[in-house]
């Protein structure tokens, strides 16, 4: 069986063929910039694919990408219609829940006046109330959302979450739908972003919404970057509205080196690390995925095209 594999990173593309030719030595797997023969290839597994690169390759059967999301699979705008079969694991959700509650606790308990105050080596206490008192919105309950909101309530957080359907999360109050957008916003004041990103949810970080939080609410954005409407944000971190950020994901990436977001005093910026896939853990539920879809033609990590996730 056929495999080609594509980062824009001709390093990482290397080290996923190297780790992916380990886990299924009787799998072929070529850089998909230089596959000898296209008509033999049946997969594509692959991170941003560039629009049309799939196309030369008349005889696939599935399209992996590399990441729970497909977004970035979507974006090709010249995409063959293919079963998309998502990148998920208990490693990934566990990444996820440790950075939302890193950055959840770092906001309640106001962590950069802390740093501030030892860079002025001013013994300055600040005291915030209980996490059973703090009310965290977390928006997007699929897997790594519903997990991540587990974990806050797990700390004592208030918690509430929101997604597009109906959910049931034990500890979790949760709202759905345009409907309940409001209720679920309405006294919140850390809000989590961990939506797929689709033509709905595109650009859902904005001013609307920081308008409907408690002011002086903390947002968090582990997502997508088209999420989040930049100029939105810092207007309503210079009015107060919005007290701090902690950015993960970005329009563009890597950010520019002048983004206004680098150097704001308000805004924590950190390189796509919340639920980084390494290849060692990526190439081993890949692996499973692939042998399971050329057995089976399906998998349970298939994605919905049509709704984006």
């Amino acid at each position: 069986m056929n495999v080609a594999i594509y980062l824009p990173s001709e390093t990482k593309t290397q080290d996923w063929i190297r780790m992916m030719g380990e886990l299924m030595p009787d799998w072929n797997f070529h850089p998909l910039t230089a596959v000898p023969d296209p008509e033999a290839i049946r997969y594509a597994v692959v991170w941003r694919p560039t629009t049309g690169c799939l196309r030369p390759f008349p005889n696939l059967k599935a399209i992996v990408s590399i990441g729970a999301g497909i977004d970035h699979v979507l974006a090709d705008e010249d995409l063959p219609d293919l079963p998309i079969i998502r990148t998920v694991g208990t490693d990934l959700t566990q990444r996820m829940k440790e950075y939302v509650a890193l950055h959840v606790l770092r906001h309640h308990r106001n962590m950069p006046a802390l740093q501030a105050s030892q860079a002025r080596s001013e013994w300055a206490p600040v005291v915030v109330p209980p996490a059973t008192r703090r009310r965290v919105g977390v928006m997007g309950l699929g897997n790594l959302g519903a997990e991540a909101a587990k974990c806050l309530s797990a700390i004592g957080f208030d918690v509430v979450g929101w997604a597009r359907s109906p959910k049931t999360i034990d500890g979790v109050t949760t709202f759905s739908g345009a409907a309940g957008f409001g209720d679920f916003l309405d006294g919140t004041e850390i809000l989590v972003n961990l939506l797929p990103l689709t033509d709905e949810t595109r650009g859902i970080l904005n001013n609307d919404t920081f308008n409907r939080l408690k002011r002086g609410a903390s947002i968090i954005n582990a997502a997508r970057g088209p999420h989040l409407v930049d100029d939105d944000l810092l207007g309503a971190l210079a009015s107060g509205q919005i007290a701090a950020a902690t950015l993960d994901v970005f329009h563009v990436e890597p950010l520019p080196s002048d983004h206004p977001f680098w150097q704001h005093p308000q805004i924590t910026v950190t390189p796509h690390v919340a639920s980084l896939i390494d290849a060692p853990t990526g190439s081993r539920i890949i692996s499973r995925n692939l042998r399971a879809f050329e057995k089976d033609g399906t998998v349970a990590d298939l994605a919905d095209a049509r709704r984006g996730y």
